[in-house]
């Protein structure tokens, strides 16, 4: 019987525990800030601890479902104590590039064994081994855990060595989803504006092919190459036509993509395609 850790039952940590306890073969420890928030687990047959040392003690894997880079590195601190020399700690949090990789080489540093398996799945996902965990590290460390992983998630996806490209990978699908939702909240303002229902709204984003956009445009980004298709001063033309419809009503990406548009054709980029948004630039100098 495989015995594993998991600290921080928010939405998502519960999701996993509940999971975990349906698929049997496993027992498992739990720890949250607030306890309270941890203890209906108990009804399922997880084990309630009042700090993370005790939680991990004895536990084979333990999993970090928290909230940033500081409650995790709080919580490694706090578990330490009770943490086996063989354990591998697996955290599942969204956190910053940077801080993910020195936190690998200083753990690793002290023998500590970590990986950081950010998911895009929520709890009902997370209950049901549905939805994709992506995974960073060594080769011979992920396989330690490959079999276990795989089966609380419907893809697991080792994307490299390299101790932070999940933290990255995470961020460019988490920045995609919500970009997405700011989108169509001012697209859905605009056509408030325009007394037009925001059922019809639907049906033509619909009826649009937003994943055909970036696999026509996303290469050329890729490239820093950007042959005209769709000019932006004419795109730019179109957001003015967004922005006048929506007038007095809240659409602040739209104008946040007027304001990138106006720098690029200021720059002299007006006559390329409008994928020349994604142009490399070079990072600004404080």
């Amino acid at each position: 019987m495989t015995h594993v850790a998991l600290l921080g039952t928010g939405l998502l940590g519960r999701g996993f525990v509940e999971g975990l306890l349906s698929r049997g073969g496993t027992t498992v420890s739990v720890w949250n800030r607030t306890r309270a928030h941890a203890e209906p687990l108990a009804a399922l047959g997880a084990t309630i601890a009042d700090t993370p040392a005790d939680a991990v003690r004895g536990a084979d894997r333990v999993h970090l479902v928290l909230l940033d880079d500081d409650v995790v590195d709080a919580t490694i601190a706090a578990l330490r104590p009770g943490l086996s020399p063989d354990a591998v700690i697996i955290d599942h949090t969204t956190t910053q590039p940077a801080r993910t990789a020195a936190r690998v080489a200083a753990l690793d540093a002290d023998g500590i064994a970590y990986l950081h398996a950010p998911v895009m799945m929520g709890p009902p996902a997370a209950r049901s081994a549905k939805g994709m965990m992506l995974i960073s590290g060594a080769n011979d460390r992920v396989a330690r855990v490959h079999e276990a992983l795989a089966a609380m998630t419907g893809e697991l996806w080792h994307v490299g060595e390299r101790a932070d490209l999940a933290a990255v990978y995470k961020l460019v699908g988490n920045a995609l989803l919500l970009s997405v939702v700011g989108a169509v909240a001012d697209i859905m303002n605009m056509v408030d504006a325009a007394d037009v229902p925001r059922s019809a709204a639907l049906e033509m984003m619909a009826r649009t092919n937003p994943a055909g956009t970036i696999a026509f445009r996303g290469p050329m980004m890729r490239d820093n190459t950007f042959e005209t298709n769709f000019a932006l001063t004419v795109a730019r033309k179109d957001v003015r036509l967004m922005l006048e419809t929506g007038d007095g009503y809240p659409m602040p990406l739209v104008r946040a993509l007027a304001e990138r548009m106006d720098a690029l054709i200021a720059d002299g980029d007006g006559a390329q395609d409008f994928a020349v948004l994604g142009r490399q630039e070079t990072p600004q100098s404080e």
